[in-house]
């Protein structure tokens, strides 16, 4: 499973050289997340809809290896966004995958952009 990990690195948006559209902005749910596939990646989208921001991160928990964590709840802690994963609750920033239960390494994040109704998510090929 190592070797999954390997694939998934975080993009600022200044790094990005490709942008991937992943779909109109109505196939997300308000305040939650949707899985895409990028390639051999799976990418958890975010409409985080009562802030007004998007946010992207690997779909990949690193706890128990599984891909849920576009399923995850969505909130803030101090004024962090944030996704928890809906298996074991190991909450990670949307900002920079940092985890801030501070025990497991940080998940990979990516930039979104919203344009003319679709949502757009960078990487670096």
């Amino acid at each position: 499973m190592e070797h999954i990990l390997e694939q998934y690195v975080s993009v600022t948006e200044k790094e990005t050289n490709t942008w991937f559209k992943v779909g109109l902005t109505t196939d997300f749910p308000e305040d939650g997340g949707a899985c895409v596939k990028y390639k051999t990646k799976q990418i958890a989208v975010f409409n985080f809809a009562r802030t007004g921001n998007w946010y992207a991160c690997q779909n990949l928990c690193p706890h128990k290896m599984e891909m849920v964590i576009s399923r995850g709840m969505i909130g803030d802690d101090k004024g962090i966004p944030k996704v928890a994963c809906p298996l074991h609750k190991k909450t990670f920033s949307l900002e920079n995958g940092e985890n801030l239960n501070g025990d497991l390494e940080a998940i990979a994040t990516y930039p979104v952009k919203v344009e003319n109704g679709f949502v757009y998510v960078g990487f670096n090929e």
